[in-house]
C-alpha cells in the first residue's frame, strides 16, 4: 500500500492525554487514595469531560460519521485542567484534615489534561502529519546515489558533437 496519509495532530494528542486521564482517576491520588473514592463529583466530571473530548476529535481522527468541534473540546479541556489545577492546590474535603502526599495519579491527571489542552489547541489550527507509505528496498540516499552513478555512466557514452550523415550511401551510388 504506498500513498500519503495525514495523520491529524491535535485530535490524536488531545485523545492520548484524555485516555490517560481516565487512567490516572483509578490511580492514587492521595497516600492509597484513588481520585475515584476521594471525590463526591468531580471524578465524574472528569471522566465525562474526558470522554467529550475523544467524542468531539473523533471525526478529525476519521473515526466514523462523528462531529469534529476543535472549539468544543478546547473549551472542555480547558475545564478539565483548572479542576485538576484547583484539586492540586486544594486538598478535597475527604483528605483535607491529614497531611496527604500527592501521588501519581494527580500527576498523571495534570499531565493528561495539559495534553487535552495542546491538542485541542492544535486541533484547531488543523496541523496534520504527513505519512508517506513505500515499499521496502533500498535507503532513499542509496537509491539516489544509485541514480547519480547511472547519469554519469550515461553522459559519459554520449558523443560531444553529432556524427555527420555520409554524404554517399553505403555501398556507393549504383543501383543494380
Amino acid at each position: 500500500m504506498t500513498g500519503e496519509h495525514k495523520i491529524p495532530v491535535g485530535p490524536l494528542v488531545a485523545v492520548i492525554g484524555a485516555v490517560i486521564l481516565i487512567v490516572s482517576v483509578f490511580l492514587d491520588w492521595y497516600d492509597s487514595v484513588t481520585g475515584w473514592t476521594v471525590f463526591e463529583i468531580a471524578d465524574l466530571v472528569l471522566v465525562g469531560l474526558a470522554l467529550w473530548t475523544i467524542f468531539v476529535l473523533a471525526g478529525g481522527l476519521g473515526l466514523g460519521d462523528a462531529t469534529f468541534n476543535p472549539t468544543a473540546a478546547l473549551i472542555g479541556a480547558v475545564v478539565t485542567l483548572v479542576i485538576v489545577l484547583t484539586q492540586i492546590t486544594n486538598d478535597p474535603p475527604a483528605v483535607a484534615g491529614r497531611e496527604a502526599d500527592k501521588e501519581i495519579g494527580i500527576w498523571l491527571a495534570l499531565a493528561g489534561a495539559a495534553l487535552m489542552v495542546a491538542g485541542a489547541l492544535l486541533a484547531t489550527t488543523r496541523i496534520s502529519l504527513a505519512v508517506e507509505a513505500r515499499p521496502r528496498g533500498k535507503e532513499p540516499a542509496a537509491r539516489d546515489a544509485d541514480a547519480r552513478k547511472d547519469a554519469t555512466r550515461e553522459e559519459s557514452t554520449v558523443p560531444l558533437t553529432r556524427p555527420r550523415p555520409p554524404e554517399t550511401p553505403p555501398g556507393g551510388s549504383e543501383r543494380s
